[in-house]
């Protein structure tokens, strides 16, 4: 048996207008449904034969990510470890995604898991993203130290992220949240914006 996609209802649903009240101090919206891949390989070669598959090379370097659009669309991967990758494409593309991602392991030793349901995205963007962040986060997020495509695992008010520099010109960020934890993550974002809002008033 398989789900109905049709009627299936994202972690932060029932977020989206106290979420748009943000704004203007910061925009955050939720992009569900994303296809998540986590790939765990060490083989150059396999590795560079992924890259290939997708159009999009894998990182080369620690916390960091590349993106681009390639035969499955726009595509990022994101460096979350020394064998351990995580691949971000259109909704509802994770079966070619990963077929294609498994044909082009072969005959390497790594594993392809569709990991799309265990998190949720939230996009994050406006003159005071940078500086909500700032209140639940240790990472310096200055440009001159995180640039675009910077991606790294943190904690963002004691929960588990991934955190991606989209824009750091334009201080875009992405944040990859455990869906379980969602919620509360919307929560923390607005009270966390109250001083700005307040400011922007």
């Amino acid at each position: 048996m398989t789900a109905d996609i049709g009627i299936r209802t994202s972690p932060l649903a029932a977020w989206t207008d106290r979420l748009a009240a943000l704004e203007p101090a910061l925009t955050a919206v939720e992009r569900p449904f994303l296809t998540q891949l986590t790939v765990r390989v060490s083989d150059p070669v396999a590795v560079a034969g992924m890259g290939g598959a997708l159009g999009v090379a894998f990182p080369a370097h620690p916390c960091t990510s590349t993106r681009g659009r390639g035969p499955f669309g726009d595509v990022e991967v994101l460096w979350l470890g020394p064998d351990e990758f995580l691949v971000v494409a259109a909704p509802d593309s994770s079966v070619p995604v990963e077929d294609a991602l498994r044909t082009a392991l072969r005959p390497a030793r790594g594993v392809v898991v569709d990991t799309s349901a265990q998190r949720t995205t939230v996009a994050l963007s406006g003159p005071h993203a940078r500086d909500v962040l700032a209140h639940g986060c240790a990472v310096d997020l200055h440009p001159s130290v995180a640039p675009t495509g910077t991606c790294v695992q943190t904690l963002l008010a004691r929960t588990g992220i991934i955190l991606r520099v989209a824009d750091a010109g334009s201080g875009a960020f992405t944040v990859l949240v455990r869906s379980s934890f969602a919620e509360y993550l919307a929560a923390w974002l607005s009270d966390a914006c109250v001083e700005y809002r307040a400011a922007l008033s």
